[in-house]
């Protein structure tokens, strides 16, 4: 009898610390579930600005120079299909567009209009210096001078008129007359007959 007095007494007695250990961890909970009273930060987003964004070309990106020209301004980095990047300003005519740019000196750098679409105003801004070239070609004088030859000046040659041509004239001559003498014609035709004569006379003898 006394036995089972003392189980339903220890009995008793856990269940007694049971609910104390239900009823702390009960308010603990409480405390941690209450709203704090003071004031909440909240984020608040800054307005986005102008963006260039990349429109397809047959190269498939953009070149970014470091100024706003093809010449005197290096090629910085590129930009490709589709990329955007903020608008920072613009030249006076609008033919090329400041982005920001991360990576080069200043973060600035500058895309032609026709490679981008421009989203939002952009201001016109002051251009930047053209570059000079860091080296200035200089030629040594007394290298010149090695190369330098006098060439002596020469006299144009010059034409003289000579004296008229003289054409030499000759005298006619009147033609020879025959008179009196019997020309050598003839002479040679009798000859020739003669001959004939005698070569038929020795031919009819021979006969």
């Amino acid at each position: 009898m006394r036995r089972k007095v003392a189980i339903l007494g220890l009995s008793v007695g856990w269940i007694m610390v049971m609910i104390c250990m239900m009823w702390i961890t009960r308010v603990q909970a409480g405390k941690l579930m209450q709203i704090p009273t003071g004031s909440v930060p909240t984020i608040t987003g800054s307005p986005i600005g102008a963006m260039v964004i990349v429109l397809r070309n047959e190269q498939g990106f953009a070149n970014v120079r470091s100024g706003p020209g093809t010449f005197g301004y290096e090629i910085v980095g590129v930009l490709v299909e589709g990329q955007q990047a903020p608008a920072l300003g613009r030249t006076v005519v609008g033919d090329w567009i400041e982005i920001a740019y991360p990576g080069v000196p200043g973060g600035i750098a500058w895309v032609f209009k026709d490679l981008v679409e421009v989203r939002g105003n952009v201001p016109i801004i002051e251009l930047p210096p053209t570059n000079t070239p860091r080296v200035t070609a200089t030629i040594d004088p007394t290298l010149a001078a090695q190369f330098l030859v006098d060439v002596p000046a020469t006299r144009m040659p010059t034409y003289t008129v000579g004296p008229p041509a003289s054409v030499p004239t000759f005298p006619s001559e009147s033609p020879q007359t025959t008179s009196g003498r019997i020309p050598i014609g003839f002479i040679i035709v009798g000859l020739g007959v003669i001959g004939l004569f005698g070569l038929l006379i020795s031919f009819l003898r021979g006969r």
